[in-house]
């Protein structure tokens, strides 16, 4: 008998990276899938080879990451979408995000955790009360009828994802870490939680968490999407995945009911319209002249960042890179050369920018359909040079407030993919809390997400909780195009919480001022400064990663800030990142898909 699969991995431990790493960027011509899983990765390259096109992959991806990374995704969570069509070069977005249920009003809540009038407090991120409606299993059909290629059926979509939970697969590294970490939190959450833990006669309860390039089977799971694949919203929103879901939450003293998941198969996903903002700063124009073909001198060169509207915070990220364009031309911060990357000076310019946006956001991102949301007002000309007027070179700010313009941790997949056609699909899906409330319905193979979390329970502001309420959501895809002609610059994202604004902010960035290609932004160290938690009120601390440089360090706390170097597996914290860029050979008049996927992720970029 060959050896045992422990042999393949050293003792396990918390250093992030042993030695020093390097990836090249990824490159194919007729489609790539960017991930942090690979078993998931080939999912959507199966589901490429059999005609579809990347939104079909996606589905296929996030039902794959599902299986293969639990500890941050799945069906019992919400997705949010960006796609980009190459035949007319527009840019549309689908929020797939659940809502509170009908019983959940304020006074019911705080009554079900024991707060008195007046007294400050949150959700518990492993509450029942946590749990909202999850909107995965609708936006993954949705994304399939809206956008796909209408040439696979959602049961292929779904077959290597189903197969993966039937036959089993192997645990990758990161995931393996993740999960051992939330073993007892599974134990205890549900009654169901052996569900989510490798089959294991020696152990407690005959199960625990799966080790590293262990066999994993999840065929509960697999039954779950055979229901989708087979029903459509249907299968999950009714009949037995329904009854279970809504049982195992008021039997731990919820209130979803199932006239709520009704509620949301009937209403569906919410197509929106994306936001976006213009970034010409920082000598982006000398930056891409050179591979724009036109030769007027007129012409606007640049780059449009696409995000979602609120509920989603995607605005953090267009408002903070609309600061620092402001506060370029007012003369504030210079022109930052290649050079000045990830020095002290530049990183003040955006943990203050970002800070700024994340007071603002923290006031007024809520539900749009629910709260009046200043959206257009937030990400203007005028208001964002007013907000900039707060930013001082010399020191970091203190406590910064909402203007009025007329730190959790956290776990999630982002994913891009591409296909031959030109389109590309920027994709992101979360339990919002590594496994969310850790709950498992009964037979059902998945976790329930506890996105309610995020509602504030401060009566009079704007993302405060109510019946049939999407919270402020953290989950963001990003897409860029340019300027010039509309034509797409790249589908990128950021996953981890509060993070994914600042990932969006300092990879975009990245590639712009520190003349980076798409893996060398994703390996290049980061920063992450708390959010405020809703209150808005963030303190001074940045919380740097392992890597960056004693100078950009020792500058940083010259300037007042509080610093944290973040080590080895704690570096998760700054989130993991995917990146496909779209060009074209100049002489071969061909389309190049390139692709960079984070280190700090178990996956890698893989072309079709």
């Amino acid at each position: 008998m060959p050896l045992t699969t422990p042999s393949v991995f050293p003792p396990e431990s918390h250093v992030f990276s042993k030695f020093a790493s390097r990836r090249s960027v990824v490159h194919s011509t007729k489609g790539i899938v960017s991930c942090s899983q690979a078993l998931a990765a080939k999912c959507g390259i199966e589901v490429l080879e059999a005609g579809g096109n990347c939104a079909d992959a996606a589905v296929a991806v996030a039902a794959g990451l599902n299986m293969t990374e639990p500890c941050s995704t799945g069906i019992g969570g919400d997705m949010f979408c960006l796609f980009y069509d190459a035949k007319t070069k527009k840019v549309s977005a689908l929020n797939g995000s659940g809502r509170s249920g009908n019983k959940c009003t304020l006074e019911t809540i705080r009554g079900s955790l024991g707060l008195k009038e007046g007294e400050f407090g949150k959700i518990p991120m492993d509450s029942v009360h946590a749990v909202s409606v999850p909107g995965a299993a609708a936006g993954w059909v949705d994304t399939v009828e809206r956008f796909g290629s209408g040439k696979v059926t959602l049961q292929q979509i779904l077959a290597p994802a189903i197969e993966l939970g039937e036959k089993g697969f192997p645990v990758a590294e990161g995931v393996a870490y993740f999960w051992d970490k939330s073993e007892a939190q599974i134990r205890k959450a549900s009654p169901n939680g052996g569900e989510m833990l490798k089959k294991d006669p020696s152990a407690q309860d005959g199960v625990r968490s799966p080790k590293a390039g262990e066999i994993m089977k999840n065929p509960n799971l697999a039954q779950t999407f055979r229901a989708v694949a087979t029903e459509g919203k249907k299968g999950f929103y009714t009949g037995r995945i329904a009854t279970e879901l809504v049982k195992v939450v008021q039997d731990l003293g919820g209130h979803l009911e199932l006239d709520d998941l009704k509620h949301h198969m009937e209403t569906g996903s919410e197509p929106v319209d994306p936001i976006s903002l213009k970034f010409r700063g920082q000598n982006v124009r000398d930056l891409l002249k050179g591979s724009v073909d036109t030769t007027s001198e007129s012409a606007d060169i640049g780059l449009e960042l696409w995000e979602h509207p609120p509920n989603g915070q995607g605005i953090v990220a267009l408002m903070a890179l609309g600061i620092i364009q402001e506060l370029e031309s007012q003369g504030k911060i210079p022109t930052f050369s290649p050079t000045d990357f990830n020095t002290a000076p530049y990183l003040h310019a955006i943990i203050e920018a970002l800070r700024i946006s994340f007071a603002d956001a923290a006031w007024f991102v809520a539900d749009p359909n629910v709260s009046k949301v200043p959206t257009d007002s937030l990400i203007s000309q005028p208001y964002l040079s007013s907000r900039a007027a707060l930013f001082d070179p010399s020191q970091a700010s203190s406590v910064v407030t909402h203007g009025s313009p007329a730190l959790q941790s956290s776990d999630t997949v982002y994913f891009a993919v591409s296909d031959a056609s030109g389109n590309a699909i920027s994709f992101i899906n979360s339990n919002y809390g590594g496994f969310g409330t850790c709950i498992v319905p009964r037979g059902c193979g998945f976790t329930l997400q506890n996105r309610a979390a995020n509602f504030s329970l401060e009566a009079g502001h704007a993302n405060v909780l109510a019946p049939r309420k999407r919270p402020y959501h953290t989950i963001i895809p990003a897409l860029v195009t340019n300027l010039h002609d509309g034509s797409l610059h790249s589908v990128y994202g950021v996953m981890g919480g509060f993070m994914q604004p600042q990932g969006h902010v300092q990879v975009l960035l990245g590639q712009v001022v520190g003349r980076l290609s798409p893996q060398q932004a994703l390996d290049a160290p980061r920063v992450c400064i708390e959010a405020g938690g809703g209150s808005g009120k963030g303190d001074r601390t940045v919380f740097v990663e392992e890597g960056m440089s004693a100078e950009t360090v020792e500058g940083l706390k010259a300037l007042g800030h509080e610093v944290k170097v973040v080590t080895d597996m704690g570096r998760a914290q700054f989130g993991r990142g995917q990146i496909i860029r779209w060009s074209v050979d100049p002489l071969e008049g061909v389309g190049v898909w390139s692709a960079g996927s984070d280190p700090r992720g178990d996956g890698a970029a893989y072309p079709l």
